[in-house]
């Protein structure tokens, strides 16, 4: 079989310089400023060079041996100039390093490095494209620049508008370093004024390990001051290091004028090295809610200032803590404003989570005042870290707090330990979720923990039955919301909690049931209750209110639970609707159970003005429930005897009725009595027909007598 020979050839890449440079200087960098940031970690760079140079060639420093930076602006020439007394570049090397796009002069420099020089190596740049950033306010650049070890005959000039083009040239320069120098474009005038350039360096150079020095803004004569710090703290060791600099670090990188609660400063070497330093603040920001802005620790990298919204380092939940973290290990992205995807950040988080969960657990236990304080602020957003991570969910449930029936007031003081260390052998944590935590301790459900003395969470912050759907143990203790399904107080239960209802009490239940209808999906006899007439009772799986109030507030769909109503049959409001008769009573009553019932949760009722009617109708009726069908008396004064009048047939045989078992009067409530019977009536027949006196009633704090008028002499 013949093969037909190809025409194969590999042909390079061609590149359009013009364009590609337009590409870069418009969509690389987000944030026009940068490019000072680049210019001085360039001239950081370059520095360092000469710092490792010089170690074994002395003379490369030639009679200026500290090594600085200079940044200076000429408002008539409109022109920014950066300055440093470092390596410096020759011809060539400017034609190819500055020539060539992505050349980095920092990457090759390291290469070259021994493995231990690469470690203690402070070089910032290693893409080869931070200079260009400078076409971003600049319509032209000329760079000056003389090697050291070179003679100052053999300086150089390159010169670009960002078309394309660049022109070299030699030139005579009496220092050894290089000069940047910017001819800013017409609307970039905010870069020649020095307050606004001296802020810069301060944000963006403020702990690089070279001072970086301005003209004096009141100093004609030109002199030169230091802008930034030039020594970062955190590379200092922590026992160099007071606690008032600890402070004052903090003030200046989080802007909050409080000292912070405590701070963790870690260096970690090895496989992975990094610095870290994370405060804990005494005070929460106004905006702590609003998840939607960036907020997380400020990044360095070799002591430059990368971002101040680094939120890849610590979990959302931990969006209080501030501080710095610096490495050289990272990941950046071409334009050195975001991380790539590198495992190494991951390993990092998990390592700062870890380290704030220390600081916290040590104030939890070592400094209570301390930690109330930071419970106070932030205890609310450490809460989701229950939902959001999982690996640390036991150990952030031991730094929750909690308002419970041991609880003095609604201070949230007690921790889960504290509960199972005073439960003894109970394996359930009970709970309760409310709105307020003023009206939770009056919640009916308490009613027989509080009579059994056992301790119940009260759960009002506005996320709590969604942080307790992720929390389904602690330390083998099972969590069980009492406002749920069936109640069993294993241990403490009483032979009353297992009682089943009588023939009776389920024929009264089934006429509840039917006055309320879809309203409740059952009613049952509750023995949970001990003061209360009725409580509702939601199923197992059911959505709590607390949790449906969430949902609708982000827009959701909340899908309706319907409760069940437990009721009190040794309440006497219960029981007298248990033997209402008139069915118009019965129903209001049965509908007043309920609305009572959801009152008592702290929710409001779709309809009060009803309630208010049936309330007020059931007061009233207190009084007039026993003479209903009593005979009326009709009182004639002027020495004229009262006589009892007849209002209808049917009275006397309710009256008859009533001499064995007469319903009694009281206010507001009604109790079972029994009636006075009297003998012989005076005055005589027809008034002898009803042998029923209007019932007496005694309570621990009211005597209620039948009322007497005229000459009656009855007994």
């Amino acid at each position: 079989m013949s093969m037909k020979k190809t025409n194969k050839e590999t042909v390079g890449f061609q590149a359009e310089v013009k364009q590609l440079l337009h590409l870069m200087v418009h969509s690389l960098y987000s944030n026009k400023e940068i490019f000072l940031r680049e210019l001085i970690s360039n001239a950081s760079d370059a520095n360092d060079k000469l710092r490792f140079q010089s170690l074994g060639q002395e003379d490369l420093l030639e009679d200026s041996p500290e090594l600085h930076i200079s940044v200076s602006v000429d408002k008539d020439q409109r022109l920014l100039c950066v300055t440093d007394n470092g390596i410096g570049m020759s011809r060539a090397e400017i034609t190819q390093q500055l020539g060539t796009i992505a050349h980095s002069g920092t990457t090759e420099f390291l290469e070259n490095l021994s493995g231990d020089q690469q470690k203690d190596s402070q070089l910032i740049g290693q893409f080869g494209v931070g200079f260009y950033s400078s076409f971003i306010v600049a319509q032209e650049v000329e760079v000056v620049s003389r090697k050291a070890g070179l003679p100052k005959s053999e300086g150089v000039r390159w010169t670009s508008k960002g078309d394309g083009e660049f022109t070299v040239e030699s030139i005579v320069r009496a220092d050894r370093g290089t000069s940047v120098i910017l001819k800013l474009k017409a609307d970039e005038d905010e870069f020649l004024d020095e307050v606004r350039v001296r802020n810069l360096i301060r944000e963006y150079a403020d702990h690089i390990s070279f001072p970086v020095q301005m003209a004096s803004e009141n100093d004609e004569g030109g002199e030169q001051q230091t802008v930034n710090r030039a020594k970062a703290l955190w590379t200092r060791p922590r026992a160099e290091i007071k606690d008032d600099e600890y402070v004052e670090f903090y003030k200046y990188i989080s802007r909050d004028l409080t000292d912070p609660l405590d701070w963790a400063h870690n260096k970690v070497e090895g496989k992975r090295e990094y610095t870290s330093l994370l405060y804990i603040p005494a005070a929460a920001p106004f905006d702590l809610w609003n998840r939607e802005v960036p907020r997380g620790v400020k990044l360095y990298i070799q002591r430059v200032f990368i971002t101040d919204e680094a939120t890849q380092f610590l979990p959302l939940y931990l969006r209080f803590v501030r501080g710095i973290v610096d490495s050289s290990d990272l990941s950046l992205n071409i334009s050195r404003e975001m991380l790539q995807q590198d495992p190494n950040v991951s390993s990092i988080k998990t390592a700062l989570t870890k380290r704030v969960l220390d600081v916290l657990k040590r104030l939890s236990t070592k400094e209570v005042e301390k930690y109330r304080s930071f419970w106070e602020q932030f205890g609310l957003v450490l809460k989701e870290g229950l939902a959001e991570d999982f690996n640390n969910r036991e150990k952030i449930a031991s730094l929750l707090r909690f308002n419970t029936t041991m609880s003095e007031g609604v201070i949230q003081d007690r921790s889960l330990d504290n509960y199972i260390s005073d439960s003894g052998e109970q394996d359930t944590i009970y709970y309760i979720c409310a709105d307020s935590a003023s009206s939770i301790r009056a919640n009916p459900h308490l009613e027989i923990f509080e009579d059994k003395g056992v301790e119940v969470l009260l759960l009002s912050d506005r996320i709590d039955e969604w942080v307790m759907q992720h929390l389904p143990e602690y330390k083998g203790k099972s969590f069980r919301d009492v406002a749920r399904g069936d109640l069993d107080l294993t241990g403490k239960a009483d032979a009353e909690t297992k009682k089943q209802p009588s023939k009776e009490q389920k024929h009264f239940l089934k006429r509840v049931k039917r006055v309320l209808r879809d309203k409740v999906d059952e009613v049952r006899i509750s023995y949970r209750l001990k003061e209360s007439a009725a409580c509702l009772v939601l199923g197992d799986q059911d959505l709590g209110y607390q949790m449906q109030k969430l949902l609708k507030a982000t827009g959701s769909e909340a899908p309706e639970s319907v409760p069940s109503l437990e009721l009190n049959p040794l309440h006497p409001l219960v029981q007298r609707l248990e033997r209402e008769t008139d069915e118009e009573g019965f129903d209001s009553l049965a509908v007043l159970l309920l609305e009572e019932a959801i009152i008592a949760e702290g929710r409001q009722l779709e309809k009060p003005a009803a309630f208010v009617k049936r309330l007020n109708q059931l007061l009233i009726n207190s009084d007039d429930a026993d003479t209903q069908d009593v005979d009326r008396v009709e009182m004639r004064w002027g020495g004229t005897k009262p006589r009892s009048i007849p209002s209808k047939v049917s009275s006397v045989n309710n009256a008859k009725r009533a001499a064995g078992n007469a319903p009694c009067k009281i206010r507001p409530v009604l109790f079972n009595a029994s009636p006075v019977t009297m003998g012989s009536p005076n005055p005589p027949a027809p008034m002898n027909a009803a042998s029923v006196a209007v019932p007496m009633l005694t309570t621990a704090a009211i005597l209620m007598p039948e009322r007497r008028w005229g000459s009656d002499r009855g007994r």
